[in-house]
């Protein structure tokens, strides 16, 4: 009887010792299965969960604009004092919602090329008001033209097209005209041929992003989505220095198994470059575990801080010897039309930027953008662009409109926020198909050696004491 017991006593140790082997095995063999299966599925190739959501993303994509509303422009045009403005929005619009087109896969290099049709919807019941509602903002035209057309002659020529259009250097336009395009008056009297039609975006509607050139990591997961080439370039011809490279991928994705110490590096056409994000916290969203990465206020650094950012350094007397920061030059590649692009409100702007402009009010909250990131996957589940579109005026002794100035503005003209989050319905299915299955091998996994480990020191236990008793007789 007490060989039977004994011999219990010892079967049971094994088969608990043998639990613990089992789920300290099934740990490291799981994790090979999930990389395995993620390797599979974020490939950018027909079939995979990765390339479904790639062609048409899945998620709502809104823009929303806050448009500066000057409230002072004759008191600016005449005595140069600060421009008082007031935001306005937002104004949403739905965009990203087509299908990618012309996609071409290449097997030899792994690689698939597209391009991004672009449209805006708008959303009455997302907006504050309606497309014909009218704001009071710089003349795009009549500030770009000194700039533009630097010799004095011309800038004669120019201002009598202005006087005789009857322009100035704030004008009225509705949302529809500033966002999309209206005919500028003084350009319509040019006498030879040049494109009349002036607006922020425009063109937008019926155009296309691209053609860009994606890596579809079959050969190398470390690559999926990261831009190859965009427009046939790898590196833009605007700046020959770093910021002309084009790094990273579009921010829809990033290659998986995404670690905090990661910088996420992204391209954004709207700005002419490629950026970056850093890990700034933990959420949850919606049940999913995700990292946020935040823009950095290095990323507008001035060359000073950041020589990465020395190319958008044009000129000397506008950024103060290259010692301002918080704007970016992109008039480069915008026509040599004098664009800046800064963060909402000037956050993480130099003071000098921002004085001449009253009625700013920047905030992390409202005005930084980030990224959630399921690490694992590599998908941004939810983002927030926000970018602010100024543009350069300087006194122009030639111009009527311009030259009582006595100081240079960099004058914010709208902000915007473009914004996704996954849906209910997508973020179950993820769940389900991702991180619901990770829960449950890891949870298998540390039942089999919980209960392994607690049956084994269980039964050692009995075993010692019957040897024990035994003993003691």
């Amino acid at each position: 009887m007490g060989c039977d017991r004994n011999c219990g006593l010892i079967t049971g140790a094994v088969i608990g010792a043998v639990l613990a082997v089992f789920g300290g095995i099934l740990m490291p063999v799981g994790d090979m299965l999930i990389e395995k299966t993620i390797k599979k599925e974020v490939v950018l190739e027909e079939g995979t969960t990765a390339y479904k959501n790639w062609v048409k993303t899945g998620t709502e994509v809104y823009r929303q604009f806050w448009i500066f509303d000057v409230q002072n422009p004759q008191e600016v045009a005449v005595n140069s004092s600060n421009i008082k403005v007031k935001q306005r929005g937002p104004y949403t619009y739905r965009v990203r919602f087509l299908a990618k087109e012309n996609i071409t896969h290449d097997h030899e290099d792994n690689t698939v090329s597209f391009i991004q049709p672009n449209a805006a919807i708008f959303e009455p019941s997302l907006s504050v008001g309606t497309e014909n509602d009218t704001f009071t903002v710089l003349n795009l035209a009549v500030a770009a033209a000194p700039h533009i057309y630097q010799n004095a002659f011309v800038q004669v020529l120019l201002n009598s097209l202005i006087k005789k259009s009857k322009s100035s250097m704030f004008q009225t336009r509705t949302l529809r005209e500033l966002l999309w395009g209206y005919k500028d008056p003084f350009l319509s009297l040019v006498p030879y041929t040049i494109t009349t039609t002036v607006g922020v975006f425009f063109p937008y509607n019926d155009t296309a992003d691209g053609v860009y050139k994606v890596f579809s990591g079959k050969d190398n997961i470390s690559k999926v989505a990261i831009i190859d080439t965009y427009k046939g370039k790898r590196n833009l011809s605007y700046w020959p220095s770093y910021c002309d490279m084009i790094n990273g991928t579009d921010a829809a994705s990033f290659p998986p198994f995404v670690e905090k110490t990661r910088i996420l590096q992204f391209f954004s056409s709207d700005i002419c470059r490629s950026i970056y994000a850093e890990f700034g916290s933990e959420i949850d969203l919606k049940g999913i575990p995700v990292y946020r990465f935040v823009l950095p206020a290095k990323a507008f650094a001035s060359p000073v801080e950041n020589p990465d950012n020395h190319c958008f350094c044009t000129e000397k007397v506008i950024s103060k010897n290259c010692t301002s920061y918080g704007v970016l030059d992109i008039g480069k590649c915008k026509e040599g039309k004098p664009v800046y692009i800064s963060l909402p409100h000037f956050l993480h702007a130099s003071p000098d930027v921002s004085e001449p402009i009253e009625g700013l009010s920047p905030n992390e909250e409202e005005h930084s953008t980030f990224l959630d990131v399921e690490p694992i996957t590599g998908f941004t589940l939810q983002f927030a662009k926000r970018l602010q579109v100024n543009i350069l005026v300087k006194p122009a002794k030639k111009i009527d409109a311009l030259k009582s100035l006595k100081k240079n503005y960099i004058v914010p003209i709208l902000w915007l926020n473009e914004t996704g989050t996954v849906g209910d319905e997508k973020a179950e299915m993820f769940k389900s198909k991702v991180t619901g299955k990770i829960k449950l091998l890891g949870l298998v996994e540390n039942i089999l050696l919980g209960v392994g480990v607690v049956m084994f020191v269980a039964f050692m236990i009995s075993y010692c004491a019957c040897r024990s008793k035994r003993s003691g007789k």
